[in-house]
C-alpha cells in the first residue's frame, strides 16, 4: 500500500529569509491528518537567503538529520560543534537532555536548500551528540546508500533509534530496488527530480508513505535525488 503526499499539499512557512516547506505539521502549520509517519516526526524542504539563518534556538528527544541540496549550511551548537555542511554531507544531531544550536548561510551571493529531518528517538533522555559524514563519493555511484541507521554500521551516522535512512543520486534510466523485512514500513522523499515508485510516478517534493509491501521499487527516466527511510 502506498499513501502519497503530494508537494503543494505541504505546509508553507515564508518570511522575509525563509521559504520552508513542511511534510508534517511543524511550528504554526498544523494538521491532524499530518503528524508524521511512524518514528519519522519532520521534513522541512527549507531554502535559507544569503547572509541569513536560524539564530540559537532549543530541542530535546530529538534525532535531527541534516541533508543539504545546494549552497553551504554553517552550524554551531552548544555541545563546542562548529561546522560547515555541504552537498553530499549527512549531519545527525542527537538532541537528548537538551542542546542549543544556530545555522546560518554564510554565502554573500547564493541561498541554501536543504531537508531537516527530526526523528523520534527510542528512549528520552541520552546524552546530546553531534556527527558529520561525507557520502559525496559514495553517492556518485547512483545507487542506494545508507547514511544513517540505528547501529551505527557500515559508515553511517548513528540515530538513537530502530531506523535507516538511505539516499540515492540515481541516474538516468535507472532502477534501485529496497527490500522491505516483514513489518517494516517505508518513507520516500523526492528531493530532486522524478521518480516512479512502486508504479506511482513522484515528482520533487513529493513524499510518500509504504506499508505492508515486500519491497520498495525506484526508477527514473532522467535522472534524481531521493531518501528512503525504512521504519519499524
Amino acid at each position: 500500500m502506498l499513501s502519497l503526499r503530494p508537494a503543494a499539499k505541504r505546509g508553507v512557512t515564508r518570511i522575509g529569509w525563509l521559504d520552508s516547506r513542511h511534510t508534517f505539521s511543524f511550528d504554526q502549520y498544523y494538521d491532524p491528518r499530518h503528524m508524521g509517519f511512524r518514528s519519522l516526526r519532520v521534513i522541512n524542504e527549507d531554502r535559507v537567503a544569503p547572509q541569513q539563518g536560524f539564530p540559537t534556538h532549543g530541542h530535546q528527544d530529538m534525532e535531527i538529520i541534516t541533508y543539504v541540496l545546494e549552497g553551504a549550511l554553517k552550524h554551531k551548537d552548544s555541545m563546542g560543534n562548529a561546522s560547515v555542511v555541504r552537498p553530499g554531507e549527512v549531519q545527525r544531531m542527537s538532541a537528548g537532555t537538551g542542546i542549543t544550536h544556530s545555522e546560518y548561510n554564510d554565502s554573500s551571493t547564493e541561498a541554501v536548500h536543504f531537508l531537516q529531518i527530526w526523528i523520534r528517538p527510542s528512549r528520552k533522555g541520552i546524552q546530546p551528540g553531534y556527527e558529520q559524514r561525507d557520502f559525496s563519493e559514495r553517492l556518485a555511484g547512483g545507487q542506494l546508500i545508507a547514511v544513517a541507521s540505528g547501529n551505527g554500521s557500515a559508515g553511517t551516522v548513528h540515530i538513537q533509534q530502530d531506523a535507516e535512512v538511505y539516499a540515492a543520486r540515481m541516474k538516468p534510466a535507472s532502477t534501485v530496488v529496497h527490500e522491505l523485512a516483514p513489518g517494516r514500513n517505508a518513507w520516500v522523499q523526492v528531493a530532486r527530480g522524478a521518480v516512479e515508485v512502486n508504479g506511482i510516478k513522484l515528482s520533487a517534493g513529493d513524499g510518500a508513505a509504504i506499508s505492508e509491501e515486500p519491497a520498495v521499487n525506484m526508477s527514473s527516466p532522467a535522472g534524481c535525488e531521493v531518501l528512503l527511510f525504512d521504519l519499524a
